[in-house]
């Protein structure tokens, strides 16, 4: 089960950092974003009435949205700015 969220989070920490366009935490750090952004994705969708049993492709999309919402936030707390 570890190594299914190390998988997820690191798919969806390298895809956030394409999609944010930023030069990426590292890869450590991109994994945990992508860890933490599936847990804010996953309450995100629960509470909007989503169902959390997706299959793959919805459990890395859903991470790859709360990611790009934990950069953001993190982003504008700490006004880093994507190179462009």
């Amino acid at each position: 089960m570890l190594l299914w969220w190390i998988i997820v989070g690191l798919i969806a920490g390298w895809a956030t950092g394409k999609i944010m366009r930023g030069s990426g935490y590292g890869p450590l750090l991109d994994i945990v974003l992508g860890i933490v952004g599936a847990l804010i994705g996953g309450y995100i969708m629960a509470a909007l009435g989503f169902s959390s049993a997706g299959g793959t492709i919805y459990t890395i999309l859903v991470a790859i949205v709360g990611a790009c919402i934990l950069v953001a936030l993190v982003r504008l707390i700490t006004g880093r700015r994507a190179a462009i």
